[in-house]
């Protein structure tokens, strides 16, 4: 791997984990097309630089949730914080249980660029339909659990390449009527305890990695996920501030589009 196939990768990468475009779709379709062989934990170490700038963008916000977490134990204090915590952890369960299930379908069977693109094309279909006729009625601190929960299950789709898990959960979040800002916070922090878990699950291999790679491939990794980290906070501050007055529709565009060029991408091979 080299450097610049990283940065470009880590660009990508926090683009489109935080938009709702897919990044595992882009992560792979970008390699596909200009033939770059790249590490298969390099996907991982991606998803963790993004994971860090929905940390440290959030921080205070997850400081909060914690304290609330733990008061509703130890001191019995009910709290805004407490109640999303642990909607957040239980919502977090289902869904990381079955798309880590599922997800072992998902090698060699649909990561193709034909079903990619299928999956592109639908989901912005979808996308654009339920935002436009979604009602903006609850805002993130009033999410119940129903939503919550429900949001949470539907990550288990994001094993198909093109999905998103953003895109999904941002789209089942306006289905149930949560406005765009607070449906786009809530994914994001629904997103780090899952991507959390699969970067302590892959930790041998960035091991193993580190053991074997030359000084060329140690820094275009840590390159990768730099670029992952910075692009991904000015990602979480454009799409939260975008949202409070405009649509999904361009990404609903935008996913469609580049589902059509795959397709003809395709054909043309």
């Amino acid at each position: 791997m080299q450097i610049y196939q990283s940065i470009v990768l880590g660009i990508v990468q926090g683009l489109t984990e935080l938009l709702p475009i897919s990044s595992s779709a882009h992560l792979f379709l970008i390699p596909w097309f200009f033939n770059w062989q790249i590490p298969e934990s390099f996907d991982v170490a991606l998803h963790f630089g993004t994971l860090l700038a929905i940390g440290i963008f959030f921080f205070k916000d997850w400081i909060e949730l914690i304290k609330g977490g733990l008061k509703t134990i130890t001191k019995k204090e009910k709290s805004t914080e407490g109640r999303l915590f642990w909607y957040i952890v239980i919502a977090t369960v289902p869904g990381g249980i079955i798309g880590f299930i599922l997800d072992k379908y998902a090698e060699g069977i649909l990561t193709q660029p034909l079903i990619i693109a299928i999956a592109l094309i639908v989901m912005g279909i979808i996308l654009y339909i339920v935002d436009k006729n979604a009602k903006n009625k609850t805002d993130y601190e009033n999410l119940s659990f129903k939503q919550t929960f429900i949001i949470g299950l539907s990550q288990a789709l994001a094993f198909i390449p093109g999905v998103s898990r953003s895109g999904i959960t941002m789209t089942t979040g306006r289905l149930m009527g949560v406005k765009r800002e607070a449906a786009a916070k809530y994914s994001f922090m629904l997103s780090a305890p899952i991507v959390l878990a699969a970067t302590v699950f892959k930790l041998n291999e960035f091991i193993e990695y580190f053991a074997i790679a030359n000084i060329t491939g140690i820094i275009a990794f840590i390159m990768g996920v730099l670029a992952s980290f910075i692009v991904g906070i000015l990602v979480i501050k454009f799409l939260l501030e975008f949202l409070r007055n405009r649509s999904f529709k361009v990404f609903a565009i935008y996913r469609i589009v580049i589902g059509i060029l795959v397709i003809v991408a395709f054909v043309l091979r």
